[in-house]
């Protein structure tokens, strides 16, 4: 049975008023933090409070292989899945040295990796399976395997908000999975393929011409394969729909997301497809340089917070934007007022 959750939009307009009546008395003229303001609004609004709070930040980093790598879409082997979740554990990956700057748990999840790693500290054991099957022969997944990625992600999520977190951050790894992002970013905003495909770990001329054609075939087996769960399921990864059942739980329980690039997206378009209301918890971290990343902020109509031509996943860009979000946060709660500094307004 597919999990259902209830996810309100942000819409109390008197706590919003509120907040930015907070925000207009800072000492600083109208707006002259810019996108700052807007942060430390949403923050007080998911949280429902003029004085929010950011506790226990972490990145949930979800790692899933997939069948279509068979088919060379990417120019990396599929071997590279297991070696980089070994590397986030020993903490040697780029999510692990941004995670550290900023003070954030790194978690790391075995959606669904081709390869058994035992009892490993410090990895979460959630595998449906050995990876997805190829989608250029049959369906990635059952519709089973789908609802239970995401039921597993939501009970990820939720437990790790049990322990204090409030603030999570989004990434993921898997060779082969910017093939199934350009798929449901495809289906699901209504492009043509050529602009949502990439050229991913770094595919050549040639290989993007070859990821293409196969995407576009591949698409055209499963014609009538269209609504947002079966796009998933027929097209995704194990480690896209968990993570977007922990997306989904998350928001449920106003917690704040912050929203990494190309694969974080094709995972939370699928969540807003089921439930809008998801994008008000939702900070979108950057804009990647993966060119499908920018139709699908387009297509959302969000603005992400950096552009750092960055495309490498794992959460990278969550980490990133996460001290900007503890400035907005800090200066509503601590930077004086017009009031209380005793500095004159701006006269009309």
């Amino acid at each position: 049975m597919t999990p259902t959750f209830n996810i309100s939009f942000l819409s109390d307009t008197a706590l919003a008023d509120e907040l930015q009546r907070k925000i207009d008395g800072k000492t600083k003229p109208l707006g002259a933090l810019g996108r700052l303001e807007r942060l430390a609004l949403q923050v007080g609004r998911v949280q429902q409070t003029l004085e929010p709070a950011l506790r226990q930040p972490a990145v949930l980093v979800f790692a899933g292989d997939h069948g279509v790598a068979a088919a060379g879409v990417s120019p990396f082997p599929q071997e590279v899945t297991r070696q980089m979740v070994l590397n986030f554990l020993a903490g040697g990956a780029a999510i692990n040295v941004f995670a550290r700057q900023n003070g954030m748990a790194v978690r790391v999840i075995d959606a669904g990796v081709n390869a058994d790693f035992g009892a490993l500290e410090n990895l979460t054991a959630a595998k449906i399976a050995h990876g997805t099957r190829n989608f250029l022969e049959q369906p990635a997944m059952t519709r089973e395997q789908c609802e239970a990625a995401l039921v597993k992600g939501a009970d990820i999520a939720r437990r790790e908000i049990e322990r204090g977190c409030n603030v999570l951050g989004f990434g993921e790894m898997g060779i082969g999975n910017t093939s199934s992002a350009a798929i449901l970013t495809s289906k699901l905003c209504g492009l043509p393929m050529e602009q949502c495909v990439g050229r991913g770990a770094g595919l050549s001329d040639a290989g993007l011409e070859k990821k293409q054609a196969l995407l576009t075939a591949a698409m055209a087996r499963y014609p009538d394969v269209h609504a947002p769960l079966d796009v998933l399921a027929t097209f995704g990864g194990f480690e896209i729909a968990m993570m977007m059942g922990a997306m989904l739980a998350a928001a449920e329980r106003r917690a704040l997301l912050l929203i990494d690039g190309y694969i974080c997206t094709s995972a939370l378009l699928v969540a807003a497809h089921l439930c809008p209301a998801i994008k008000d918890y939702c900070v979108f971290a950057h804009e990647s340089g993966e060119p499908g990343h920018a139709k699908q902020l387009a297509w959302l109509d969000v603005s992400p917070v950096l552009t750092l031509e960055m495309r490498l996943g794992e959460g990278t860009g969550a980490a990133l934007v996460y001290p900007l979000v503890q400035a907005a946060v800090n200066f509503l709660n601590e930077m004086a007022s017009f009031d209380s500094a005793g500095v004159s307004e701006r006269a009309e």
